[in-house]
C-alpha cells in the first residue's frame, strides 16, 4: 500500500495501527482487511477507496471546525494550589469551568504565546476533579469535559511484604465449598497481627453470570463495575440472625449440604465448583431477602448505597434478573430487551422488580463484607490491607457490555500478537473499550469500575495496564495474529485512574510484563504506578543470548516483586521441572521434552549458584525444595522493591497451578484448593501451623526503606560481589 492510501491515513486518524514492532524487533504491516475490519468496528467505513477518503476529509473537516476536545485533561500537582493547569483554546475565545461543586471560574488569557492560532487560557488553580467546560468562540459554542487529575499516584513510604492469592482456594473449615470474604478477614487479621504483614493481594472477585456458571476464570467476569455475592459469608450477614426458626431451618440446610462438598474439597476427593457454590448462597441470600425484617437503620444503609451507586446498579442488577429469564448472553434476547434504555425493559423491570431489587441487595451485602474485610486488616496493623485486582476486560456476552454499550466495541476481540511466549498469538475473547466513546463520555465508564475496585482497598493492581496505551484488536473470525494495535489517550486513561486513587487514597500496581514500549515503563513510573517483577523473568539481558539471573541491586525499586503468578507454575513444581512433565502430557510443548527439560535446568542451576553466589544458600541444600524456596524469598528481600509478594501456595509447598495458560478442559484451572506438597489441601485454619510459612515470614520482618540498609544488608561488596 502506498504512504498516500486514505485506508492507511484513516487508521492513522483513529489511532489503529498500520504496522507494527514484533517482539524479536521485526516491522509487520497490517493487512488492509484487518484495517477495514477495526475501523469498522470503531463505526468508521474504510471499506474502499472512495468511503476512507470521504470519511478522512469529514473527520478532518470537524477537526476544523471543533473549539475542544470532548474531554480534556489537566495533570494538577498533589497540592492544588501550586499549579495552575492551562488550556490551548482559539484566540478570541471565552469561557468558563463549571466546577463539581456547582462553582464557576472565568477563563482569561495567559501570556502573549500563540500556537497554529490558539493562546493558553486559564481560570486559577483547580482542585482535582471531574469539571465541565464551555467556551464561546466568534461563531460557535461548545462544552466539553475537564478532568483535572493528580500528577502522582501514592508510592508506598516504605517496604512491605504481604501475601498474594487466589481467594476461591483459600477454604476454611467454614467455608460453603471456596473461599470466602469471613476466610478473607481471618488471613488479614491473622497475617497482619502474627506475621507483621502489610497486605494481601487478591484475583479479581468481579460479578459472574447469575444463571449458569460456564467459566470459571475470575479474569472472565460477566461485570467490572460489581463484586459477586459467591464471596459473601451468609451467616455473617446481619439478616440471617433475624430469621425465624422456619426460615432459619431452610438456610442452615442450604449451608449443611454447602459444608458436606466443602469436606470432600478439603479431604481431597473433589474440586471447587464454584458455579454450585454460587447457585446455593444466592438461594440462601434469596431466602434472607424475602424474609428479612425491615430494620430501619439496615434499610437506610442500603438506600444510601443504591443513591450512591446510581443507574449503573439498577443496570447491572436488571440485567441479572433479564438473564435469570432469558439466559446470560443478551445478544440472543428479544430484539427490545438488548437496549437497557429502551421502553420494554423498563416494563420488565418493573415485572420482575423483586428480583432486581434482590441482585441490588446482594451487591450490597457483598460490598459490606468487603468493608469488612479491609477494615479488619487495617486494624490489624496491614498499612496497605487488601490489594484488589481490576481484570484486563469482560466477557462479550455479560452485563457491562450490555450496560455499556455504546463505549464498548462488538465484532472485535482483544489479546497479544505472536511473540516467544505463544508463537500463535492469544485471543482473550473480550471486547474493548471504544477509545473516542470514552472520551466523550469523559472516561466515566472506566472511571465508575474503579471506584468500586478502590472502594475497599488500600492498592489495586491493574491487569495488562499496557492495555490503557494500546490494545491488540482481532476481527472476529480472524486469527489472533490477524489482528492490530489500537491506541488509547493513555493521558484520560491514566488520569482517571489516578483521579479515582487519589480519592480513595490508594496506591496502584501495573502488571507489566510481557512486550511492554519502553515509554510507557517510563510514563507509569513518572506517574507513581507501580511495576511488577517476577524473579522468573529478571535476568541480565532478557533474551535467549544471556539468561543469568538479574542481581538483586539491579531489580527495580517501584514495583511489586514476587517469585511467581497464578498463571505461572510453583516455586517448588519449578525446582522439580514439573511443570515441564505437565506440559508435555497435555501436549503442549512446542519443542521436545528433553529440550525444555534441559532449559529449566539450566535456569534452575544458574538461580542456584546466584544464591550461592550471595550466601543465601550453600551446596548441602540445593536438593531440599524447600530451603530453596526459603533462600529465594531471601533473595526477594535484597531487592529494592517496595512491594515483596508471598505467592501463598508457595510457603505451604503446593507443586500445582491455579492456572494453565492454553487449556480449559484438561487441568483443572481455577478449581484448586491450596495444598501441601503431597497434593493434601491445606485449610486456612492450619495455616498458622505452617513451619515453612512461619519461616517465609521470619525473612520479612523489620524491613526497611532501602534494602541496602537492613542490619543484614550492610556490607554490599560483600552481598554484591562485582563479577
Amino acid at each position: 500500500m502506498a504512504p498516500t492510501d486514505p485506508l492507511r491515513e484513516l487508521a492513522r486518524e483513529h489511532g489503529v495501527a498500520t504496522s507494527y514492532t514484533t517482539d524479536r524487533g521485526t516491522r509487520q504491516r497490517i493487512h488492509p482487511d484487518t484495517l477495514v475490519a477495526v475501523l469498522a468496528a470503531c463505526g468508521v467505513d474504510g471499506s474502499t477507496p472512495e468511503a476512507a477518503r470521504g470519511a478522512l476529509e469529514a473527520r478532518n473537516a470537524k477537526r476544523r471546525q471543533r473549539l475542544l476536545s470532548a474531554c480534556t485533561v489537566v495533570r494538577v500537582a498533589e497540592d492544588p494550589s501550586a499549579t495552575t493547569p492551562h488550556l490551548w483554546l482559539p484566540e478570541g475565545c471565552t469561557g468558563e469551568i463549571e466546577l463539581e461543586d456547582g462553582s464557576r471560574r472565568e477563563l482569561t488569557p495567559i501570556g502573549s504565546e500563540h500556537r497554529a492560532g490558539r493562546r493558553r487560557y486559564g481560570a486559577g488553580p483547580l482542585p482535582h476533579g471531574r469539571h465541565g467546560l464551555r467556551v464561546q468562540g466568534p461563531d460557535s459554542d461548545a462544552r466539553g469535559h475537564l478532568l483535572a487529575v493528580p500528577d502522582r499516584v501514592r508510592v508506598p513510604d516504605r517496604r512491605g511484604w504481604g501475601l498474594t492469592v487466589q481467594l476461591y482456594s483459600l477454604l476454611s473449615r467454614s467455608s460453603w465449598g471456596m473461599g470466602d470474604l469471613s476466610d478473607l478477614t481471618d488471613l488479614a487479621r491473622w497475617s497482619g497481627s502474627t506475621l507483621g504483614a502489610d497486605f494481601v493481594q487478591l484475583g479479581p472477585l468481579h460479578a459472574t453470570d447469575p444463571s449458569l456458571l460456564t467459566d470459571p476464570s475470575p479474569y472472565r467476569p460477566s461485570s467490572r463495575r460489581f463484586p459477586d455475592p459467591m464471596h459473601v459469608r451468609v451467616e455473617d450477614v446481619p439478616e440471617y440472625r433475624s430469621l425465624s426458626a422456619a426460615e432459619r431451618e431452610k438456610v442452615d440446610a442450604l449451608a449443611a449440604r454447602a459444608r458436606a462438598d466443602n469436606a470432600t474439597v478439603l479431604d481431597g476427593s473433589a474440586l471447587i465448583d464454584r458455579g454450585t457454590v454460587r447457585a446455593r448462597k444466592l438461594r440462601a441470600l434469596w431466602l434472607l431477602h424475602r424474609a428479612r425484617a425491615h430494620v430501619p437503620a439496615r434499610e437506610e444503609a442500603f438506600e444510601k448505597f443504591s443513591r450512591a451507586e446510581g443507574r449503573a446498579l439498577e443496570d447491572f442488577a436488571t440485567w441479572c434478573a433479564l438473564a435469570e429469564v432469558h439466559g446470560g448472553a443478551w445478544h440472543s434476547w428479544p430484539t427490545d430487551l438488548r437496549d437497557p434504555r429502551s421502553s420494554s425493559v423498563s416494563r420488565e423491570r418493573e415485572a420482575l422488580r423483586e428480583r432486581v431489587d434482590f441482585h441490588m441487595w446482594a451487591v450490597w451485602l457483598t460490598d459490606e463484607q468487603l468493608a469488612g474485610a479491609q477494615r479488619g486488616a487495617v486494624d490489624a496493623g496491614m498499612r496497605v490491607g487488601l490489594v484488589h485486582d481490576l481484570a484486563v476486560g469482560v466477557a462479550p456476552e455479560g452485563a457491562d457490555t450490555w450496560m455499556e454499550r455504546e463505549s464498548i466495541a462488538s465484532g472485535v476481540s482483544v489479546g497479544a500478537p505472536p511473540d516467544d511466549f505463544n508463537r500463535h498469538g492469544q485471543d482473550w475473547g473480550q471486547p474493548p473499550w471504544l477509545p473516542e466513546a470514552l472520551a466523550e463520555a469523559a472516561y466515566e465508564p472506566f472511571a465508575g469500575l474503579l471506584r468500586s475496585a478502590l472502594r475497599h482497598s488500600g492498592a489495586l493492581r491493574v491487569d495488562h495496564v499496557a492495555g490503557l496505551f494500546r490494545l491488540w484488536w482481532i476481527p472476529q473470525g480472524c486469527r489472533p495474529s490477524e489482528g492490530t494495535y489500537v491506541r488509547y489517550d493513555h493521558e484520560g486513561m491514566l488520569g482517571a485512574l489516578a483521579l479515582e486513587a487519589h480519592r480513595a487514597d490508594a496506591g496502584v500496581i501495573g502488571e507489566d510484563l510481557g512486550t511492554v514500549e519502553p515509554w510507557v515503563g517510563e510514563e507509569l513510573d513518572r506517574r507513581g504506578f507501580l511495576g511488577t517483577s517476577v524473579q522468573r523473568f529478571e535476568f541480565v539481558d532478557d533474551t535467549e543470548r544471556d539468561r543469568r539471573p538479574l542481581p538483586p541491586q539491579r531489580w527495580r525499586q517501584r514495583c511489586l516483586a514476587t517469585l511467581t503468578t497464578h498463571d505461572l507454575p510453583t516455586t517448588a513444581a519449578w525446582l522439580a521441572g514439573e511443570h515441564v512433565r505437565l506440559r508435555a502430557e497435555l501436549g503442549l510443548l512446542t519443542r521436545s521434552e528433553e529440550q525444555e527439560t534441559a532449559d529449566t535446568a539450566a535456569e534452575r542451576d544458574a538461580w542456584l549458584l546466584e544464591l550461592s553466589r550471595l550466601g543465601l544458600i550453600t551446596e548441602p541444600f540445593y536438593e531440599r525444595d524447600e530451603e530453596v524456596v526459603l533462600a529465594l524469598h531471601r533473595f526477594l528481600r535484597l531487592t529494592p522493591a517496595l512491594m515483596l509478594g508471598v505467592w501463598l501456595p508457595d510457603a505451604v509447598g503446593d507443586r500445582r497451578p491455579q492456572n494453565l495458560p492454553g487449556t480449559s478442559t484438561v487441568h483443572p484451572n481455577w478449581r484448586l484448593p491450596i495444598a501441601d506438597p503431597r497434593g493434601r489441601p491445606v485449610p486456612l485454619d492450619e495455616l498458622p501451623s505452617s513451619p515453612l510459612l512461619r519461616r517465609i515470614a521470619e525473612v520479612f520482618t523489620d524491613l526497611h526503606p532501602h534494602s541496602v540498609e537492613n542490619e543484614k544488608e550492610r556490607d554490599a561488596e560483600s552481598l554484591f560481589p562485582t563479577e
